[in-house]
């Protein structure tokens, strides 16, 4: 797995969504890692030195897979990146239908007696 700068990679995801726009899916997976192996991690660990753990970030679209990983100091930058490429691409989803809260609960007042009045008139 080779890992990208944060630049290609955005370029990169912007076209894997660009491909996909018809048909296809994009995934992509976030993952904390220290980039170490287990026995490094030991090592360090017993040493009394801190781990600095970074965000491993994977891309695929079934045919290519790329990936990145963004330490601390420029999470908030590709955070912004990453927010808008997904905004710029997320058009193929439908708005959900809301209903009114205060347009349902009166029309199912309105049912509610009219069915109690034709039970009553029945009766008379």
């Amino acid at each position: 797995m080779v890992l990208l700068q944060l630049d290609p990679f955005l370029n990169e995801l912007t076209s894997m969504f660009e491909k996909s726009k018809d048909k296809g899916s994009v995934w992509v997976t976030l993952k904390r890692s220290s980039l170490k192996s287990k026995l490094q991690k030991r090592k360090l660990s017993s040493a009394g030195e801190s781990i600095e753990y970074r965000c491993l970030i994977r891309a695929t679209d079934a045919k290519k897979t790329i990936s990145t990983s963004v330490g601390a100091k420029d999470h908030l930058r590709f955070q912004a990146s990453y927010a808008t490429i997904l905004k710029a691409h997320m058009t193929a989803l439908k708005k959900r239908e809301r209903k009114d809260r205060k347009k349902s609960t009166e029309a199912e007042k309105k049912e509610g007696t009219s069915t109690i009045t034709a039970k009553a008139t029945k009766k008379l």
